[in-house]
């Protein structure tokens, strides 16, 4: 039995999975915690690595491996492959005014037109704005930018400053993937190539793409990982990475890949397009993950371009395109409303289900965080359609799911209005384990629902590219299905929750 490994380095934790190449089957996993903040120096994330290898009893016996990551996060590296400076994650809003400026230097059309996206504080080319504007003297000293799980594979590789590491800093060898760089705002899925340009317009330096040769390329400018294909290999692990073979189970004895022995490393991939491979999602395929936050991603065979910024067009990781669409309200409403209620989640679940489709009226319109999709950031959440007749608790935790399930339906939505397919619709995430959420689902969306078996899908995505790389070929592994409740759309949800939508003020 061939073994391979899927890694998912996200904002809270590193988990790693170990599965049979032959057929997808989860042989053994481990998990370890990323310290909280919306700014962390990356060797966090390179000790909860090593923990969640050991974890999970070691690589000895697995052929490949892969690394997914939290996307958009901005690793900057001095020419001694030393961090420069804390990374700046996704969730860091600080950036908000270079997504501004950005935007009015360039205009919103013709960004989206180069790069899919539209600039929000989320994406690589805020951040690097940032960093130019706010900390000179510390960009002076970057030589490359980097995201997670480019940083974290190039480790693995045995590369990293020269007191840590068995290769040293050997910027050149920086990889990443066309799902990640899209994520980048300086990459273009429509081209496949970095929007030189558009990094120079944000940093005001020159940048250019690793050679990944070995041999230097213009050494003053600045350097940006390699990208590589769907079913590519970064390289090999290298035996020496964590310092000494004995603290990584399983590598004592190994050469790295590239010599012919050892465990091979996949590209690596973003974290959503991971999720998309690990799903098994194909053309036509919408995926609603329901997090803390919501996101609706659909796998598309062109690049999507959005100019309100509402999707952002993303590559994936299989050589398709990954159009999102995300929402600052999802599982946390839930949470909210059963506090209200004084009830868990279970009896949150009993209470909507005695209440009919529509809820008697009642909508929950859940902007408790200000909302993204649409862009509302300053805007509350708010009950409306209450009357004596509708104000029972069972209307009210009804309106909870439907507003929750509502806004992510606006996601589908905008990808649709973008000429994405939509055939059917795959619901992931905690909350989506209610009963109620599952049930409300298929009266909300009009398309086939299923809710595929709990997992670790980023994960067992990375593990997908790991297997691809080692064999040479896209595995086809079977996904669990737990639920698939029978189609039976109600359009007045949706109705009444937009007309209670559109009375939100935009201002407030």
């Amino acid at each position: 039995m061939t073994l391979v490994a899927g890694v998912d380095s996200s904002t809270q934790s590193c988990k790693v999975v170990v599965l049979d190449a032959g057929n997808g089957t989860l042989v053994r996993e481990g998990r370890a915690a990323h310290p909280d903040g919306t700014e962390v120096h990356p060797d966090h994330w390179w000790r909860a690595l090593s923990e969640a290898f050991d974890d999970a009893g070691g690589l000895a016996d697995v052929s490949a491996l892969s690394v997914a990551g939290q996307q958009h996060g901005m690793v900057l590296l001095d020419h001694a492959g030393n961090v420069v400076r804390p990374a700046l994650l996704w969730n860091d809003t600080r950036s908000a005014g270079a997504a501004a400026a950005l935007t009015d230097e360039v205009g919103a059309e013709d960004f989206v037109r180069r790069t899919g996206l539209v600039p929000v504080a989320s994406f690589t080319i805020t951040k690097v704005r940032w960093v130019r504007d706010h900390e000179p003297e510390l960009a002076d000293r970057v030589a490359a930018v980097a995201l997670p799980h480019d940083w974290l594979t190039w480790r693995l590789r045995g590369y990293g400053p020269a007191a840590s590491s068995p290769l040293g800093p050997d910027l050149e060898q920086l990889t990443t993937d066309r799902s990640d760089a899209s994520g980048t705002g300086y990459w273009s899925p429509s081209a496949g190539e970095y929007d030189l340009g558009l990094f120079k317009l944000a940093f005001g330096k020159d940048a250019r793409e690793a050679t990944g040769n070995g041999r230097p390329g213009d050494s003053g400018s600045v350097i940006l990982p390699r990208v590589l294909g769907p079913g590519d290999a970064a390289g090999g692990i290298h035996p020496d990475c964590f310092g000494s073979p004995a603290e990584l189970p399983g590598l004592a004895g190994t050469g790295p890949a590239e010599s012919g022995s050892g465990i091979l490393l996949g590209a690596g991939a973003g974290d959503n397009a991971a999720a998309a491979l690990g799903l098994g999602a194909q053309p036509g395929d919408v995926v609603v993950s329901v997090g803390t936050s919501g996101t609706v991603f659909a796998v598309a065979s062109r690049a999507v371009a959005d100019p309100s910024g509402t999707v952002a067009g993303f590559a994936d990781a299989s050589g398709e395109y990954l159009p999102i669409a995300v929402t600052l309200n999802a599982a946390r409403v839930l949470s909210s409303v059963a506090g209200i209620l004084g009830v868990d989640f279970d009896e949150l679940s009993r209470l909507a289900l005695g209440a009919e489709p529509g809820a008697g009226g009642v909508v929950l319109v859940p902007y408790f965080e200000g909302e993204r999709t649409p862009n509302l950031p300053h805007a509350k959440a708010s009950f409306h359609g209450l009357s004596i007749a509708s104000s029972t608790r069972s209307n009210l935790a009804r309106a909870a799911i439907e507003g929750m399930l509502c806004g992510l339906s606006g996601g589908l939505e905008a990808l649709r209005a973008q000429g994405g397919a939509a055939t059917r619709l795959l619901l992931i995430g905690g909350a989506v384990q209610n009963p109620a959420v599952q049930a409300i689902a298929a009266q909300v969306f009009d398309l086939p629902v299923i809710v595929p078996s709990p997992g670790e899908y980023v994960a067992s995505g990375a593990a997908v590219q790991a297997a691809w790389a080692h064999h040479g070929s896209r595995p086809d592994w079977p996904v669990a299905v737990d639920a698939a409740p029978a189609p039976d759309f109600h359009p007045v949800i949706r109705q009444n929750y937009l007309r209670a939508s559109n009375r939100i003020d935009p201002g407030n």
